[in-house]
């Protein structure tokens, strides 16, 4: 699932770079257009024989996690195999990403919302650098929420097809072979 905030206004954002990896899966995998779904705009089909689906939800980011209420009362739904989080991450500089298996929402509000819903923390995130934050902004938000500077969409662009690598190598062989291969 991409985190991101629905909206052209928000498409450019630094917090929609979530989106921005979920919609580059989309066409590397050649899946159908995103349709309608519950809380989420949803596509899906069959990545090296893994069936998938991918969700962007139809919330604000602060309550993303009502996009995973339909999949929380399924059965065969364990997150901690079957979900991966694409996240901003201001933490991280513009050009780095790194995976994690389990962890805290570190303040992220994406983050805890998927924490609220689920009641646990022991499912997979793929952080995507989008800082750091200029020390001269006070508010994190108008940071997060303002579009990237050009330069900044080119490396994150570039980034792309790594972060596809790294989200297949999830799908084949799990979060830790994939957070050893692709961490640095």
């Amino acid at each position: 699932m991409g985190l991101g905030n629905p909206g052209p206004e928000y498409a450019e954002t630094r917090h929609n770079a979530g989106f921005l990896l979920a919609d580059h899966l989309a066409h590397r995998w050649s899946l159908p257009p995103f349709r309608r779904a519950e809380r989420a705009r949803e596509t899906g089909g069959t990545v090296g024989g893994v069936e998938v689906r991918l969700l962007k939800p139809t919330t604000y980011m602060n309550r993303s996690g009502a996009a995973l209420v339909p999949l929380r009362g399924d059965p065969a739904f364990d997150p901690a195999r079957d979900l991966l989080i694409l996240v901003d991450e201001v933490a991280l500089p513009v050009g780095r990403f790194r995976l994690r298996g389990a962890g805290s929402a570190g303040g992220h509000n994406g983050l805890k919302s998927v924490e609220g819903v689920l009641q646990r923390q022991d499912y997979a995130r793929l952080r995507i650098g989008v800082g750091p934050k200029p020390p001269e902004l006070d508010d994190l938000a108008d940071y997060v929420l303002a579009d990237f500077l050009p330069e900044e969409r080119d490396v994150v662009g570039a980034l792309l097809e790594p972060m596809a690598e790294a989200v297949e190598c999830w799908l084949a062989d799990g979060i830790e072979i994939a957070m050893t291969r692709f961490n640095r």
